[in-house]
């Protein structure tokens, strides 16, 4: 979901799977008072739903805005014959990270 897209859903109740741990940040006063600002345009959602649906659209943007950096290992060949090379970048190291931390995630939610 795109930042974007945030306000059509705020409209509606969005479901989605919470983790139980927390994350206290401290935000600029600016930032403070457009999470205010939002909250009030938007009352079906509380400050903290705001606050995480606009972490994950970041973070979604932020994932696709890694640049791809070719590696020398040809990884596959496209349908034109061309070599398709390694990404070398920071996407796959993040992609790696996440999956670790998302299976650390399920297995304390499970515990």
């Amino acid at each position: 979901m795109t930042v974007k897209e945030l306000v059509s859903n705020w409209l509606q109740q969005a479901q989605c799977k919470l983790t139980e741990e927390t994350y206290q940040v401290n935000l600029t006063l600016e930032d403070a008072a457009k999470i205010d600002a939002l909250a009030e345009m938007y009352p079906r959602r509380t400050k903290e739903q705001l606050v995480s649906e606009l972490v994950s659209a970041a973070l979604a943007e932020l994932e696709i805005s890694f640049p791809y950096v070719q590696g020398t290992r040809v990884i596959s060949i496209d349908e034109l014959g061309e070599p398709v090379y390694e990404d070398v970048g920071p996407t796959p190291q993040f992609l790696e990270k996440t999956k670790e931390n998302l299976q650390k995630q399920r297995l304390q939610k499970t515990a």
